[in-house]
């Protein structure tokens, strides 16, 4: 007896190995329900100092779902999954400069968190907690260089596509940056010295 659950054993870690002879991790599919047909997007928080980047989002949002044509996109009120996102970070850096010290290259980086709940049963089915997405590009001012406004829409529709892709294809298609990895919480001042915002 011991033998043949040993020799089950054996064959079940065969399986999860790679042609290398390796472990592979696969974690199983999660997809949404059956009784999912149409997802609304509610409108993106935006958390950070920058005006109007949650209208953008959401529509791209929106018309990523219209063009992947899996599910239908529909009022909050007769959908049954509803899209609830933020965006946490907006951070704007320049990377290179100029010998007058005018910047010629800029870092933009983007973090939201993005969840799907299932109406029927009042419950995320997922939740990306640090989605992040990276564009790095020349100044306006250089050739084939891109303004910010430019920037903002190629990250926006990378993000839109990860959505739509991790809503769709389930986990494991698009990766979460881990919370280790988000810019740390500013201090607050208080008359009595600084206190950091858990």
């Amino acid at each position: 007896m011991k033998k043949l659950a040993f020799a089950a054993a054996l064959l079940a870690l065969a399986g999860c190995m790679g042609s290398d002879g390796n472990i592979v991790y696969k974690p199983a599919e999660q997809k949404l329900p059956q009784y999912i047909k149409k997802i609304a997007v509610r409108p993106f928080a935006n958390k950070t100092q920058q005006f109007g980047l949650e209208e953008k989002l959401t529509l791209k949002v929106v018309d990523e779902f219209l063009k992947n044509g899996e599910y239908s996109v529909a009022p909050e009120s007769s959908a049954q999954g509803v899209l609830v996102g933020e965006i946490n970070h907006y951070i704007l850096t320049p990377i290179q400069y100029d010998v007058n010290l005018v910047p010629t290259m800029y870092k933009l980086n983007v973090i939201a968190a993005v969840r799907l709940l299932d109406r029927e049963y009042n419950r995320y089915l997922w939740e990306e907690p640090a989605l992040q997405v990276t564009k790095m590009y020349s100044a306006a001012s250089l050739p084939g260089g891109l303004t910010e406004e430019q920037a903002r829409e190629a990250l926006w529709e990378i993000l839109a596509k990860d959505v739509v892709l991790r809503t769709v294809e389930g986990f494991g298609s698009v990766s979460s940056a881990s919370y280790k990895k988000m810019p740390p919480p500013p201090d607050v001042q208080t008359s009595t010295g600084t206190l950091a915002i858990p």
